[in-house]
């Protein structure tokens, strides 16, 4: 009883000190923020009430408080001591501090601040031709360097630049092209922006915006031509304003008119030459096309996870005026870097995925950026259609296509910042212990930025360090492969670097026969949709194969041999996908025949439709339901936003009652024992 008595007393004092903010404050001086200070606290606890033998000096000091000769705040020192031993980085706090210390970003590019460099903001929407005059100045320069968000835009410049003999080199992650003959280097670059050399702009983009504030801050060139849209100016202007900077901007006006129609296409018979829908996934794209071949028209295809070949295939299929095929099915992919006569856009749909900045998935409207990105598509000024429509599939959509595209588009306000491999290691050495995915959770929850920048969203890299983390491979390394540019929701690719990985830690190299070999290497043409979204799996494998080649050369000796096999790749998936309606077909027949396999005569029945011909019972109608629930056009009315999770078990729900009511759905009237109401009329 005493002993029980003492706990509940020693129970009392923790929690009074774990709530007095005096305590907190404390902690965060030390380092503890409030997630650490909790689970320090919590940590502390056990210790205090769990332990079978307490140290003398907190034995004492808590012997005290009970009687009343001491205070709760007596104790912060020995939960300090006890915090230093779960988290050790509290000993080296001021180091990690300054390591972490993101406020004075110029500060990290000497060599761009030893020159007075000239900054030209080309400002204005899609087809204003602010691109054109900027890589006019590009090619007039005795050297220059192009940073594009997308290979295929780097490659477009490259090819530009050496058709009007101005000597230029390519460079993306996956691939490095000398045009000189004998190796050295060209006076003109173009690169993907992240792989830009500052010695030698999307710049809010939770992922990838490190990369263009890197290049604007730290490219060492006497003009610096960025170009973007008008929300970018005022931001643009202030960071070159912390540089001792100023910015000279050059507005432009779009060359052709664009008109936002009165009418949604409501119906794909009321489709023409030269338009173009949109959707947001590729389940809408498969969708879409198999409907309009099914009218006995011819479609073309593009999505972002085609091979950029098979992209420019299709778009030079559509663009071609003595081809058939005059109606474009795309994702938001066509917004940059493809060249296209369209006509009229039409939206399938408003509602967009999208990741935040704290990582998270959300649906959401398209923003305006984005509608305006998409729409400008229509119309361009090098197409045969000089004037553009913008428009919607259905009606609905329509009002609030036209409110979005009436807003303004909000100022961007902050620009992305990364920790870079010699800031993670610096955290190393003084945390050893610490995985690399808790460095990097370290750091951000440390790093102090000013109102200008924002640290990048890290979930992608913490993602890949979680993955690999068992795989013995110094911090350098591990870094690296951290960052490889790969989609975390593709299987194949994920555990493909993860044998990557694994075979790098042994000291073997992935030769051609071992790649080969993991692929299943040579491959056939697919023969549904699942046998597509396998092959573009592989060509995004080759991808990683390439863009580790560059970094491990003598780990990864083969790049030559692996970019022929995914040449030859490409031409496999632009077969597929010149025949995508048959491979929906296929895939159709076979789910088809897979789900409903049951619904055959079976020996002594009659053959019947409905439920009973495949012989539910109530509680088999209800799992039927779920699993239906989780099928393609559920899914999809969920990711839309037309149907939630309550709707859905509401319609699980009636599917019962009607199946219990010989097939009449619900009225009005209280028609189950849950009291649901009923809408009146048949659904």
């Amino acid at each position: 009883i005493l002993n029980f008595y003492l706990t509940g007393e020693v129970l009392k004092i923790l929690n009074k000190f774990y709530k007095r903010k005096e305590m907190q404050r404390l902690g965060g001086e030390n380092g503890l923020d409030a997630r650490l200070f909790h689970q320090a606290f919590i940590s502390f606890r056990k210790y205090i009430l769990d332990s079978s033998f307490l140290s003398a000096d907190v034995h004492i000091i808590l012997n005290d408080i009970c009687c009343g000769a001491g205070h709760v705040d007596d104790l912060f020192p020995f939960f300090l001591r006890h915090a230093k031993q779960i988290f050790p980085m509290l000993d080296c706090m001021d180091d990690l501090r300054k390591i972490s210390d993101l406020r004075l970003p110029p500060n990290w590019y000497p060599e761009a601040r030893a020159i007075q460099r000239k900054i030209v903001f080309h400002a204005g929407p899609t087809n204003s031709g602010k691109t054109h005059h900027a890589i006019q100045r590009y090619l007039a320069a005795k050297s220059g360097i192009y940073c594009g968000p997308l290979k295929l835009l780097a490659h477009e410049i490259f090819q530009k630049s050496n058709d009007a003999c101005v000597p230029c080199d390519l460079v993306t992650g996956e691939e490095r092209v000398l045009v000189d003959p004998e190796g050295r280097q060209a006076t003109h670059v173009s690169c993907t922006i992240e792989m830009c050399s500052t010695r030698h702009l999307m710049i809010r983009d939770p992922a990838r915006g490190w990369a263009w504030t890197r290049a604007l801050l730290g490219l060492s060139a006497e003009e610096v031509h960025v170009c973007g849209e008008v929300a970018a100016i005022d931001l643009v202007t202030e960071l070159m304003y912390s540089t001792g900077e100023e910015v000279e901007v050059r507005n432009y006006k779009r060359l052709t008119p664009i008109t936002v129609l009165d009418y949604a296409l409501e119906s794909l018979d009321n489709l023409r030459p030269g338009d173009c829908i949109v959707c947001f996934n590729k389940n809408d794209i498969y969708s879409v096309s198999r409907q309009i071949e099914a009218r006995g028209l011819e479609c073309a295809v593009i999505y972002g996870s085609l091979p950029p070949g098979t992209k420019l295939t299709q778009a030079k299929k559509f663009n071609d005026p003595d081809d058939p095929c005059k109606i474009l099915v795309a994702t938001d992919a066509i917004g940059m870097g493809l060249n296209l006569s369209i006509k009229r856009i039409i939206f399938n749909s408003l509602i967009k995925p999208s990741i935040n900045e704290k990582g998270e998935k959300e649906m959401d409207a398209i923003t305006t950026s984005q509608a305006l990105q998409i729409s400008g598509r229509a119309g361009r000024f090098s197409s045969v259609f000089k004037e553009g429509e913008v428009t919607t599939m259905h009606r609905d959509d329509l009002v609030l296509l036209k409110e979005i595209l009436n807003r303004s588009v909000p100022p961007i306000e902050t620009a992305g910042l990364h920790p870079t491999a010699e800031q993670i290691e610096m955290f190393a050495y003084h945390l050893p212990d610490a995985t690399l995915s808790n460095l990097m959770d370290i750091f951000v929850s440390l790093s102090q930025v000013d109102g200008l920048y924002f640290v990048c969203n890290v979930d992608d890299f913490k993602f890949l360090a979680d993955m690999i983390q068992h795989i013995p491979l110094n911090l350098r390394v591990r870094y690296v492969f951290c960052t490889a540019p790969i989609n975390k929701k593709q299987p194949f690719v994920c555990t493909s670097l993860l044998k990557f990985a694994r075979q790098f830690s042994r000291n073997e190299p992935l030769t051609f026969d071992w790649i080969c070999r993991h692929t299943n290497w040579p491959l056939v043409p697919p023969k549904n949709i699942k046998d597509l979204v396998h092959l573009e799996a592989v060509h995004d494998v080759f991808d990683l194969y390439l863009w580790l080649s560059y970094r491990f050369m003598d780990m990864f000796p083969d790049a030559n041999l692996v970019r022929d096999i995914q040449k030859e790749l490409d031409n496999i998936i632009q077969i597929g996908v010149r025949s995508i309606t048959r491979l929906i077909r296929a895939s159709e027949a076979t789910s088809v025949s897979g789900q409903f396999s049951s619904v055959t005569k079976v020996p002594g029945q009659k053959r019947i439709r409905g439920s009973k011909a495949l012989g539910y019972k109530p509680a088999e109608v209800q799992s039927n339901m779920k699993s239906y629930g989780q099928g393609s056009l559920a899914a999809r009315l969920v990711r839309e936003g037309l149907l939630t999770q309550e709707m859905l078990k509401q319609l699980e729900r009636e599917w019962q009652v009607h199946h219990n009511n010989n097939g009449n759905f619900p009225t009005g009237k209280r028609d189950n024992q849950n009291g649901s109401k009923g809408t009146g009329k048949k659904k």
